[in-house]
């Protein structure tokens, strides 16, 4: 297996880093000690900073860390001519699974990424490859990335270390400030096609045909959302409850209704996190801090602080966790509203929510498609709205008023 073989639907973007990660390895194997040059040579398709971007689901963390692992291969076939990136060998390995003592992966369950991390992770990228090839830093979140954060992390990539690597992930160019973007080597991905993602589920996963084929379909090609639908009954019950909404929205009452609904709904999704994770994070800082058995879990002075901190983060990643399950649940209205909309205009574009027909055609026959275009356009400022930190309740009641106004 490649290192490749995750990445779905993205054939130009493999052969791209297969090429560049190729010229790294000629570089490392010749012994080159200078870092690739910041406005890297014509000839060369290696470079010190990438960028990658695409929509939700296109797979730029996984193009990422397929990227470092082939930056690692140590497979004996590249002295053979074969391109780095086998997958099997202990570099690509230990890379995919997380455990290359010369493969930093970042990623956050925050709103955002700060200074004080961001200075550790310049900090790492300073020092020399463990290894011996390369020290390649993964930012799966840089969009996330505060504007102090982002001016630490400036410095870096202006002037980058001998044999280090930036790979940055965002939504879009306009998600990463101007003066990184622009030191940076930029591949776009694409959404995957949906036949794609149902093989993947099928074959890595082992995922029932018609149920992957149904959760590709339904969440339009985004790989991790397909994954979740088609393995967790949770997920597709709740997915259940929110394309449930446009026919619950007839009165002010059954408006108000929905959308607490759909707040509550998040803020448990926020809560069975906190309940998985927070305990055994709590019970490990607790031993670290020496809270023994026997003193009553008592922790040793000067050490209050320290539990603060950890408590103050699990309200944030709660926080995150809320808003990321709420704004799911708003692409999935979105979803909807344009399955409407197709079925109104005699679109033969393949629909994404065929298991909820009966109700698109009832919500379609209801209405016209200007009303529908005014729909998604409620929901589209539903999710503007949170991302401007109004209150859920106030920005969901909002939106559903204007669903059922039209």
């Amino acid at each position: 297996m490649a290192v490749w073989d995750d990445l779905v639907g993205q054939d130009r973007v493999a052969a791209q880093l297969t090429a560049a990660a190729h010229d790294a390895d000629a570089l490392v194997t010749a012994g080159a000690s200078a870092e690739p040059a910041a406005e890297p040579m014509a000839s060369s398709k290696m470079t010190h900073a990438w960028l990658f971007t695409g929509p939700p689901g296109s797979g730029r963390a996984t193009a990422a860390r397929a990227f470092a692992a082939a930056l690692q291969c140590v497979s004996p076939d590249r002295a053979l001519g074969g391109a780095p990136g086998c997958g099997f060998c202990d570099g690509c390995h230990t890379a995919l699974v997380g455990t290359h003592a010369d493969v930093e992966v970042v990623r956050t369950d925050m709103l955002t990424i700060g200074v004080k991390e961001t200075r550790e992770l310049v900090r790492r990228a300073q020092l020399s490859p463990a290894g011996g090839r390369w020290q390649v830093i993964v930012m799966e979140d840089a969009d996330r990335l505060t504007e102090g954060a982002g001016n630490v992390l400036l410095k870096a990539v202006e002037e980058p270390a001998p044999r280090t690597v930036w790979l940055l992930c965002a939504p879009s160019l306009e998600d990463v400030l101007p003066t990184i973007r622009s030191r940076c080597r930029l591949l776009t991905l694409r959404t995957p096609p949906v036949d794609a993602v149902a093989d993947i589920l099928i074959r890595r996963d082992g995922i029932d045909p018609e149920l992957a084929a149904s959760a590709a379909r339904a969440t339009q090609g985004h790989i991790g959302r397909a994954r979740r639908l088609a393995t967790d009954e949770r997920a597709r019950t709740r997915r259940k409850a929110v394309l449930k909404l446009p026919l619950r929205i007839d009165d002010v009452g059954g408006c108000l209704k929905g959308a607490q609904e759909l707040v509550d709904a998040a803020a448990d999704d926020a809560k069975q996190v906190a309940e998985e994770v927070d305990a055994k994070e709590t019970e490990e800082l607790r031993a670290a801090l020496g809270a023994a058995a026997g003193t009553g879990g008592r922790l040793p002075r000067g050490t209050a602080g320290a539990m603060k901190d950890l408590q103050d983060r699990q309200k944030r990643r709660a926080t995150r966790t809320q808003r990321d399950s709420l704004d799911l649940a708003l692409t999935e209205l979105t979803g909807f509203y344009r399955d409407v909309l197709a079925l109104q205009l005699g679109s033969q574009v393949a629909l994404a929510n065929t298991d909820v027909r009966d109700a698109l055609e009832r919500v379609a026959s209801g209405s016209k498609p200007e009303r529908t275009l005014r729909r998604i356009e409620a929901v589209s400022a539903c999710r503007e709205a949170l991302d401007r930190n109004v209150a859920p309740l106030l920005a969901v009641e909002a939106m559903t008023m204007a669903l059922r106004a039209g």
